[in-house]
């Protein structure tokens, strides 16, 4: 069917809750969405196109027909949705791979026994510990056993390898015992291995306990090698365990789950806590999103599919933000639970503390997806917090104006894209409205010269026809006002703001027109504003020397017999620097645009008789 025909068809839809199913031409299922009225909610695929994001647009060209399930409810209408969604996994739903299968810690059957993560048993002879509902619980404890027992992690084989070459760096830092080495004996190797396989079975209570029994019987038996080593090992369980009560929670169960995008890419974390402790970790990236993304409707696909694979739902599920139908799947995970589930949105305190670590680890995911670091992403999600902005702002101008008492008027405009400078972006600007020092007329011009080519240009999409999705001004309150009535004139809803200096010209606060914001409290939007006012600041003062230094060496032209201002202009324009022209015979003096033999010859003997 063509658009017109679906629509048709969507238009004689009943006013009811109800699941669609969109097909393709073979009749594969691409999409299933649920509707609390199913007229309503199908026929918009089908009329205008102009507010759909990119992946509706591009699910509905591949649209060639929809079926449809009429449900009692909306609640009915969810259920049935998130059963059919994890049937049919189709295509432009938001997919997440169950990977939720076990995992097992490894205890190779050779001499010289190994500790590994894998995430199948074989029928090899070795010795598996678990099964582990977490891979991230399984990984890190393998991890943490090599290190508190000083045991290799690295690929080598012994004792075929022994003294094939100098230890590695673990061997240096005292995080493994080095048997490459050829100093270890098979005994005391074995020793340490029997020692981590206790601490995985046990735990690291049950093995201090053991390893502390032991130590005080050697001691007693005079042998204070082995009592010095059980020590170790005992202060570093200790260690271990210590930093694991750093991630501790006052809430003893719940999931932590944040949403952080970048362009039209999204990445979800979830980090479980189970005794006021984290013991598991995973992240999911989503291609194409959307640029203009509803976010909100997001988290509820997300949640609704997440908890349809992971069964164990706490009781409280901690959210960067509002889920769509926030009600409607609270009865759904209560309904699977079995008990009462509870969203919670914290803005302060521990609980915002764990939820700013888990948009740590979605924005290092996603960053890393994207090649580039966490931390910028991170920077950028928090400004976007602190000026209310709906998403992290990509691009960000700023601009600056800088002058000497009037003279040599200009502007700098920066440009950071995903918190790092944008430089094939940046601008100069040499005031030509006025005489003498105006900054907020200046500003005001500057904007108005930006987006006059802005509209010469939006339809190339690259440099002056790109709008950006924050501008930060080198000023107050005055240069916001200046610029706030460009926007207007230009009808363009473009989040504006200041960045305010303290007295020793750093960085303290945003502004706009009614209040300030601090910023210092932020500290990774506090870096990345003071980054951004610094480069502009350069960027700016550094074109105002410049041209401070273009005049002073066109006005030292200007003292010579037939040299006006704008041969002036064409001389260093051809040669960039006095020293050249100093330097030039009268036949290279000729080939500067409007010079005659009189005036190369005044040039000539100007700087032989001074030189």
């Amino acid at each position: 069917m063509d658009i017109k025909q679906l629509r048709e068809k969507a238009m004689r839809l009943p006013l009811s809750p109800g699941v669609y199913i969109m097909k393709n031409k073979d009749g594969e299922i691409i999409y299933i969405g649920k509707a609390k009225a199913l007229k309503n909610r199908v026929s918009q695929y089908f009329g205008s196109d102009r507010n759909h994001q990119e992946k509706v647009k591009r699910m509905v060209s591949n649209v060639w027909d929809f079926d449809y399930i009429l449900c009692t409810s909306e609640f009915e209408a969810l259920v049935l949705e998130c059963s059919l969604i994890k049937q049919h996994k189709p295509k432009y739903n938001i997919l997440l791979k169950d990977d939720k299968g076990y995992s097992y810690i490894r205890v190779s059957a050779d001499q010289w026994r190994k500790l590994s993560f894998v995430m199948q048993k074989s029928d090899d002879g070795a010795e598996y510990l678990g099964p582990y509902m977490s891979a991230w619980y399984a990984k890190n404890a393998v991890d943490e056993a090599q290190k508190i027992f000083m045991l290799p992690s690295c690929n080598k084989v012994f004792p075929r390898d022994c003294k094939k070459g100098r230890p590695c760096l673990n061997y240096y830092i005292k995080q493994c015992c080095a048997p490459c080495s050829g100093k270890v004996s098979l005994k005391d190797y074995s020793e340490r291995v029997n020692a981590a396989v206790d601490f995985l079975k046990k735990g690291d209570s049950d093995s201090i306990k053991l390893m502390t029994e032991k130590m005080n019987a050697a001691a007693e038996n005079l042998d204070f090698e082995l009592a010095a080593k059980l020590r170790d090992r005992i202060n570093a369980v200790k260690k271990i365990t210590e930093k694991q009560k750093v991630v501790a929670a006052s809430v003893e169960e719940q999931d932590v789950i944040s949403l952080m995008t970048e362009g039209a890419d999204a990445c979800f974390a979830v980090l479980r806590f189970n005794g006021g402790r984290l013991y598991d970790k995973e992240d999911f990236v989503i291609k194409d999103l959307g640029e203009n993304a509803d976010l909100s409707a997001a988290r509820a696909e997300f949640l609704m599919q997440y908890y349809s694979i992971w069964k164990n739902i706490p009781p409280i599920i901690t959210l960067d933000g509002v889920p769509e139908d926030e009600e409607l799947i609270l009865g759904r995970l209560s309904e699977l639970r079995g008990k009462k589930v509870k969203f919670h949105y914290p803005q302060k305190g521990e609980q915002q503390k764990i939820l700013e670590m888990s948009k740590q680890n979605a924005a290092e995911k996603l960053a890393q997806s994207r090649g580039h670091y966490g931390h910028e992403l991170s920077a950028l999600d928090e400004l976007a917090g602190l000026l209310g902005l709906s998403k992290p702002p990509v691009f960000i101008e700023s601009y600056d104006i800088s002058n000497l008492m009037g003279t040599e008027n200009v502007a700098g405009m920066v440009v950071f894209k995903n918190g790092r400078p944008y430089k094939s972006s940046y601008r100069r600007f040499r005031i030509k409205g006025f005489v003498g020092q105006d900054d907020y007329a200046s500003m005001h011009e500057v904007l108005t010269r930006r987006f006059e080519e802005y509209f010469k240009n939006k339809d190339s999409g690259d440099g002056f026809g790109q709008l950006p999705d924050l501008i930060l001004l080198d000023g107050g309150k005055g240069q916001v006002a200046a610029v706030r009535s460009v926007l207007e004139h230009f009808g363009l809803d473009i989040p504006l703001f200041g960045m305010v200096k303290d007295s020793k010209h750093r960085t303290r606060a945003i502004t706009d027109e009614g209040h300030e914001i601090s910023i210092t409290s932020k500290r990774q939007a506090f870096t990345l504003v003071s980054k951004l006012q610094d480069e502009v600041h350069r960027f700016a003062i550094g074109y105002h020397r410049q041209a401070r230094s273009k005049k002073a060496f066109s006005s030292s032209l200007t003292e010579i017999d037939g040299i006006g201002e704008e041969r002036a202009k064409a001389l260093l324009s051809y040669f960039k620097t006095i020293t050249r022209i100093k330097e030039a015979d009268i036949e290279e003096l000729l080939q500067v645009k409007g010079m005659n033999r009189p005036a190369a010859e005044s040039v000539y003997n100007h700087y032989r008789k001074n030189g």
